[in-house]
């Protein structure tokens, strides 16, 4: 190539970025113009097709154009020609705007970048339209799957427009038990809580449950039930309580709570120790010194800024959306059930202290051992 044309091919180049300055989207054909080559010779060094007769100088001059006139590709077209998309969904009720729920996103993110794909996502608010639409949009980009995700655990019907591709229920399942879910380990979780008591010497341990039917309220029992069993703890149903899952229901329930004179408390969410925590202040009682109290969910806006720092199981919200992916992807695999169960670990603050030492027993003279 002689100088005068290579200069010719830059003056082109200046001059379809001079044109793009006023454009919104470069095309191919401009790409094509200002390295003096054919549509066709751009669409297959854009698509990277290796077997394709391309000079090298040739390739090295549509990527310079490409560069200085900044064209992007068409991510459908790419799609539509590679047969493959770098795309995946993930359609929520309400986890994006939900502070704690919205680290599955960011872990679905994350993971996705990983592996080389792009999220779309979006969040329906649970209308049934939207969610449609956006399974919709999703399906014409051809993604490569779709997570389908709840802000909180429960039952979940799935969509029927799912069925067209490949997809993940992340913190949710189906009662038909016929999709695969990513879910968090609530027995494992309730058992964590308790253990943390029972290793500091508690032996009669309340819990407050919800009142709302869910899988929440059955495993984090059930956890608490095997953890002091396996103590060799009598299990006593009068040392259990529902009570709404909030700060007035963890309030409300002290009085009744109290009479049955637990040292240690398990709270079914971070909300609910919260207004135990008022409770018991109220009655001149201290936290960890005369009740110790352990929450659910790590929800650190309440669980970190109590006083004292509240002890909690965190919800592992991040590492749901990462499994969600993987699972997706064929990195991971369910269980028999068709559930990958993630476990929620332990977040130790101060809300935990030591059992007190029983009361000396007097002997049939009245008197008490020295």
């Amino acid at each position: 190539m002689t100088s005068e044309e290579a200069a010719g091919r830059r003056g082109n180049a200046a001059g379809a970025s001079a044109r793009n300055k006023s454009s919104h989207y470069v095309t191919m054909r401009e790409v094509a113009e200002a390295a003096s080559v054919s549509v066709a010779t751009v669409s297959l060094v854009v698509n990277n097709k290796p077997d394709a007769r391309i000079s090298a100088e040739t390739r090295a001059r549509v990527h310079d154009a490409i560069r200085t006139l900044g064209y992007r590709p068409n991510a459908l077209a790419k799609t539509l020609v590679s047969g493959g998309s770098r795309f995946i969904g993930l359609v929520t009720d309400a986890i994006a705007t939900t502070p704690f729920a919205g680290q599955i996103i960011h872990g679905a993110q994350d993971e996705a970048w990983k592996h080389g794909f792009v999220l779309l996502i979006a969040n329906t608010e649970g209308n049934e339209d939207a969610e449609r639409e956006a399974i919709s949009m999703m399906l014409e980009h051809q993604v490569r799957g779709v997570l389908y995700s709840t802000w909180y655990h429960r039952a979940a019907e799935v969509p029927k427009a799912l069925q067209e591709t490949d997809f993940v229920l992340v913190n949710c399942y189906s009662p038909a038990r016929d999709a695969r879910a990513v879910v968090p380990a609530e027995v494992q979780g309730g058992a964590n809580a308790t253990r943390l008591l029972l290793r500091e010497g508690h032996r009669r341990i309340a819990v407050v449950n919800t009142t709302t039917p869910s899988p929440a309220h059955d495993g984090r029992l059930r956890g608490y039930r095997e953890a002091i069993e396996e103590a060799g703890v009598a299990y006593e149903p009068s040392l259990v309580f529902d009570a709404r899952p909030d700060q007035e229901g963890g309030y409300g329930v002290a009085e009744e709570l109290l009479a049955q004179n637990p040292t240690a408390v398990f709270c079914h969410n971070d909300r609910v120790a919260m207004g135990l925590y008022d409770g018991l202040r109220e009655r001149g009682l201290s936290v960890p010194g005369d009740i110790a109290v352990v929450g659910f969910d790590n929800q650190e806006v309440i669980a970190a800024h109590l006083r004292p720092p509240l002890t909690t199981v965190a919800l592992p919200h991040y590492e749901l959306g990462a499994a969600g992916i993987q699972v997706l992807l064929g990195l991971a695999e369910t269980a028999g059930d068709g559930r990958l169960e993630i476990d929620c670990p332990a977040v130790e603050r101060a809300s935990v202290g030591p059992a007190p030492a029983p009361a000396p027993v007097s002997d049939a003279m009245g008197r008490r051992p020295l």
